[in-house]
């Protein structure tokens, strides 16, 4: 069986995991791996059995012994290491956001198809059973025509205060919401037209994160539905799961209804009470299980059996764009138009 071979720029908390599934799954390895930082480089290439490390990753994509590349830096360092990657004839996964550029993203796609690679974006929860399911269910019409949506997603302040370093360069839109907007387009199959935010700057830029503390958007789509997201990382800390999840679609003969911030497990002991996350990203029986791994899976046989990414360039350039209009109402306190599809 033809072995995939990975290169990996950015070995943070999703590199590290990256790494995990891709050594595991019986088709594809890592090769090589790239950090800027040589302490957290040898570390990460000591504890996944790396051989080759990079503190450039442009010396890392002249190697002629790799087929694609994972960009795993953070939310607004995509565009550069994916961009030299598809230059120089690799394979891509980003993970999400896309890009922080409608611009950006535009250009990378154009690369792909000059170049004949692929993208696929890391919006792994289009993997994960409940949503596949209503996206099925919206398919075959079961609840009429889809008319309104909700999606929240909302982080405990241990997310933007510890988790990553880098919360100031981002906003919760940008790391939570991109999901949400995936998979709204994915439901309803329409894309977005306009946005129209409001967001709060109070909890973080005290604490010396100038970000913002919570955002709410409304997105108009071209189906004539309308969608409010919500993205938060200010809970307190107290809150037993580390994410507060949940998304609904109302539809003209009935509505579908998820929530996600108890994955079917609830725990108390003497000492707290938490709903453990799981249906992402599990290590069971000593693999990676879950819908995360599914999504990197599925990278390596599109690759393998030159078939179409389940989730694409174009896929991320639409909710690059979503929230690129969302943070300019944010600015504006106007509606914003999306770029569409025609600019291209």
């Amino acid at each position: 069986m033809q072995q995939i071979r990975i290169g990996i720029i950015g070995t943070g908390i999703m590199g590290a995991n990256y790494a995990k599934v891709f050594s595991a799954l019986p088709f594809s390895t890592v090769v090589a791996a790239c950090s800027r930082n040589e302490s957290n480089l040898n570390d990460f290439l000591r504890r996944h059995r790396i051989q080759a490390g990079y503190t450039d990753y442009r010396k890392m994509l002249e190697r002629t012994d790799l087929d694609a590349i994972v960009v795993a830096t953070p939310d607004r360092h995509h565009f550069a290491p994916a961009r030299d990657a598809l230059e120089s004839g690799h394979h891509v996964l980003v993970e999400k956001p896309f890009t922080t550029s409608t611009a950006e993203a535009d250009e990378l796609i154009r690369i792909a198809a000059r170049n004949q690679k692929k993208i696929q974006i890391a919006f792994n929860h289009r993997w994960l059973p409940a949503y596949f399911e209503a996206k099925a269910s919206i398919a075959r019409g079961d609840i009429g025509k889809p008319l309104a949506g909700y999606a929240r997603k909302n982080d405990t302040l241990y997310v933007a205060t510890q988790y990553i370093a880098w919360a100031a360069e981002s906003s919760p839109a940008w790391f939570l919401s991109s999901h949400d907007i995936d998979l709204m387009r994915w439901f309803l199959d329409s894309e977005p037209i306009e946005a129209r935010a409001w967001g709060s700057k109070e909890v973080l830029p005290a604490l010396g994160k100038d970000t913002y503390d919570i955002i709410q958007a409304q997105v108009k789509f071209a189906s004539g539905a309308f969608v409010t997201f919500e993205s938060a990382w200010i809970y307190p800390d107290t809150f037993p799961t580390i994410v507060d999840s949940f998304m609904e679609v109302i539809g003209s003969s009935g509505h579908i209804h998820m929530d996600r911030k108890c994955e079917s497990i609830e725990i108390s002991t003497q000492h707290k009470f938490t709903y453990p996350k799981g249906f992402l990203n599990a290590e069971i029986f000593g693999r990676m299980r879950g819908a995360f791994p599914s999504c990197l899976e599925d990278f390596v046989y599109a690759i393998r059996d030159s078939t179409e990414p389940k989730v694409t360039g174009w896929d991320g350039r639409q909710v690059t764009a979503t929230l690129e209009a969302i943070h300019r109402s944010l600015e504006t306190g106007n509606t914003e138009k999306i770029t569409p599809p025609s600019a291209l």
